[in-house]
């Protein structure tokens, strides 16, 4: 596996400060918000001195009972070709359900989401992945989640679940020591105990991250200091394996230069202090190879059966159930945690209102301190079902047809931009004697 060393994740807001950063071996960058042919010239002034640059996706969902979207991994191998990336990653984890395999409507989460550590999880997972490494044309890494929740009837611990994924398959795999964490917090599980299950020669790199605890709940926001306990998981793991890359997330609230450059050091002091970075070094995330530290290369792995369908029906028909509950306010299933559901649907809808508002920045302009309040209570009844701008134009319609915003011209700034978005070009572009949109102003002008 090729030795990344130091990395950080590459975001716009932070564009300036990671070129100027020291020791940085390379940068990841999230696979749905690059377009191939449209690359940020920080990103290629970043690859002409030689920083790799990995895409990150959020949005496959290979943990989801549908084999994986063929659009979708054609768009994640444009971009791994396109940023000349030595592997991409993706999550395990399901963001969809519903759809033709429980004969419902398809609902979106907007958020990774736990898979079961069942047998026909796991089953649908290897399959999924093998689909997703024949089509991508460098390797496959695959990321552990954090949750809020756990699936009732589990049959595997998670690093027993990683390493038959990882026997199985021979995908690489995206250790989150954050999630890790996330995971001791909310679902008492052993950080140690899962490492110690893991195939340590299959990690690919190595994810370090900042969350907040709020009343027993431990939520992983990317937007907070690294905390000690993580570090010190962080530490654990280097004391097993040589990590080849370990990377810095931080998604929002960015601090000054300065502190993540603090962080960054805090991270090679956690890794030195397992042993995987020479004392004194704070250039690499790795040490010279030894017999002690490099593990022996993995076998081939057997080429896994194909799921059977009726395990991907059982698993689609769970799935949909839960998230419906989430998202839909149908009954929580069986066996689930209903307090623990609420965090995770409330969590969910801020998220929404979040992600809509940074999408279409107009909407909270428009609409002021009533924007989050109107949104909450838009998602509470309706689920998102295609993406982050379809969520942002139906809010703003259902708005309308509700006779909101009152102030009068809040409400006409909002009908234009609704008119604006709401076809395939800008108004400017297309004809507008057309009758389906004249009837829409019609309908929203009452």
């Amino acid at each position: 596996m090729e030795r990344l060393g130091t990395g950080i994740g590459w975001r716009p807001e932070i564009a300036d400060a990671v070129e100027r950063m020291p020791g940085i071996d390379w940068v990841e960058v999230v696979a749905e918000n690059t377009c191939p042919g449209h690359l940020p010239q920080s990103l290629l002034r970043l690859r002409e001195r030689g920083v790799t640059v990995v895409p990150h996706g959020v949005s496959l969902g290979l943990g989801g009972a549908d084999r994986p979207d063929p659009g979708r991994l054609t768009a994640l191998a444009e971009r791994a070709q396109a940023l000349g990336s030595p592997l991409v990653t993706e999550h395990i984890a399901f963001v969809r359900a519903g759809g033709t395999l429980t004969a419902s409507p398809g609902l979106e989460a907007g958020h990774l989401l736990p898979v079961p550590r069942t047998r026909d999880a796991l089953d649908v997972l290897c399959e999924n992945v093998r689909i997703a490494q024949d089509a991508l044309p460098v390797p496959l890494a695959v990321e552990n989640i954090a949750a809020l929740i756990s699936w009732p009837g589990e049959e595997l611990t998670e690093g027993q679940f990683l390493y038959e994924l990882a026997d199985r398959t021979g995908v690489r795999l995206l250790i989150d020591v954050a999630n890790l964490h996330t995971n001791h917090v909310n679902r008492g599980e052993d950080p140690a105990e899962a490492l110690a299950d893991l195939p340590l020669e299959a990690i690919a790199y190595v994810h370090v991250a900042g969350g907040f605890e709020r009343d027993g709940v431990w939520h992983d926001s990317h937007a907070h200091p690294v905390p000690r306990p993580v570090l010190d998981i962080l530490t654990d793991l280097a004391s097993r394996v040589r990590p080849p890359g370990v990377l810095l997330e931080r998604d929002e609230n960015f601090p000054e230069p300065a502190e993540l450059e603090g962080e960054l050091e805090a991270i090679r002091e956690a890794l030195e202090k397992g042993g995987a970075l020479p004392a004194g070094s704070r250039t690499d995330a790795t040490r010279p190879a030894d017999a002690t530290t490099t593990p022996a290369p993995a076998a081939a792995p057997a080429p896994p059966s194909p799921a059977d369908d009726l395990a991907r029906q059982r698993l689609a028909l769970a799935q949909t159930a839960l998230l419906s509950a989430l998202v839909a306010g149908t009954p929580v299933p069986e066996g689930f945690d209903r307090v623990r559901l609420g965090v995770q649907a409330r969590a969910l809808g801020g998220k929404r209102a979040d992600v809509v508002a940074k999408v279409a920045p107009e909407l909270p302009a428009i609409l002021g301190p009533g924007y989050r309040p109107a949104f909450l209570a838009y998602a509470h009844g309706h689920p998102m079902t295609d993406g982050y701008r379809r969520d942002a134009l139906d809010f703003a319609e259902q708005v309308l047809l509700a006779g909101q915003p009152e102030d009068p011209t809040a409400r006409r700034h909002l009908r234009e931009w609704w008119l604006d978005r709401s076809g395939p070009a800008p108004r400017s572009q297309r004809p507008t004697a057309r009758l389906a949109r004249a009837t829409r102003r019609v309908l929203l002008r009452r």
